[in-house]
């Protein structure tokens, strides 16, 4: 005999039916007195009005952000302009009271110039238009090589501290160069290329410590450039790859690019090239400060060019 299958369901007890019913009235009067749905009109103008906020926030912080990042950088370049201007007449007083000689204060303010101006460069920011803040130094400062080369304005402690021969004209050409490759790496290559890097280095550096121990030293000549010396390429050489080094590693420990141990081969290289070239005689027809970067930034291409 086959029995119908019975599913029998708890009987419900007078508490339960109490708390079901008491729980409908409860969440029909939650309905009215706190509807949950809104007027599709009021609801978007909300959003709008969010949405709104929402984006006058962002451009506020946006705006604050973009003038801390001017007040920085414009900052940094006002620091960097009053440290060279500081450097030049701390060397120039240190001559006028026979301290150091003058052909020496001239080459130390070379080495030490461009050296210090790349040392600066992490002070800005790191938005796209922070080199163009810190070219204003060199800028400024070849414009006031040309006034005062052309003598519209005249300055003799300056024209003393950075010329051989005391002749206002001849701020047109050597300084006037140096600061020029300044404005050029800076604008060009900036502080994410090892290749701008190199080049002032070499410049301020290399050919700095050549001119000082090459006059101090620099008996033995070398057979091709009578004007040149032994002593003064080698210490072009050395002190280019030093200085060069340094300064790479100094930009590396900020996280602008990486480095390994082939780059001191590479390094050596254009040592190497811009010593060779620095030592030809050509030194009376195209300055030092034009020969020995272009040599460098070449030769730093074609070797770091992968």
């Amino acid at each position: 005999m086959e029995f119908p299958l019975i599913v029998s369901s708890p009987p419900v007890r007078s508490t339960d039916h109490r708390l079901r019913k008491e729980s409908i009235i409860f969440h029909h009067s939650s309905a009215i007195l706190f509807p949950s749905l809104v007027h599709p009109q009021f609801a978007g103008k909300c959003a709008r009005i969010g949405r709104s906020r929402l984006l006058s926030t962002y451009a506020t912080s946006d705006s604050v952000a973009s003038m801390v990042t001017i007040l920085r950088d414009g900052g940094s370049a006002a620091l960097v302009m009053v440290g060279g201007y500081s450097l030049v007449r701390a060397f120039d007083s240190l001559t006028m009271r026979n301290v150091i000689e003058q052909s020496l204060s001239r080459k130390i303010v070379h080495v030490l110039s461009g050296l210090l101006f790349m040392a600066s460069w992490p002070m800005f920011s790191s938005s796209s238009e922070a080199r163009y803040f810190a070219a204003l130094v060199p800028l400024l400062n070849s414009l006031r090589l040309i006034i005062y080369g052309l003598s519209i304005v005249t300055d003799e402690s300056l024209i003393k501290s950075v010329t051989r021969e005391g002749k206002s004209k001849e701020l047109l050409r050597g300084p006037l160069y140096y600061v020029l490759v300044l404005l050029f790496s800076s604008l060009i290559f900036w502080r994410e290329s090892p290749i701008g890097i190199i080049l002032v280095a070499m410049m301020s550096g290399g050919d700095g410590f050549a001119d000082i121990l090459g006059r101090r030293y620099g008996s033995l000549k070398l057979p091709h450039n009578r004007k040149k010396s032994w002593i003064g390429s080698i210490s072009m050489f050395i002190f280019g790859f030093i200085f060069s080094i340094m300064m790479l590693y100094y930009f590396s420990a900020f996280g602008y690019f990486h480095l390994d141990w082939r780059t001191v081969e590479k390094v050596v290289l254009v040592s190497l090239a811009a010593t060779i070239v620095e030592s030809l005689p050509i030194s009376q027809v195209i300055d030092d400060n034009i020969t020995v970067p272009i040599t460098s930034m070449l030769a730093a291409c074609l070797v770091f060019r992968n």
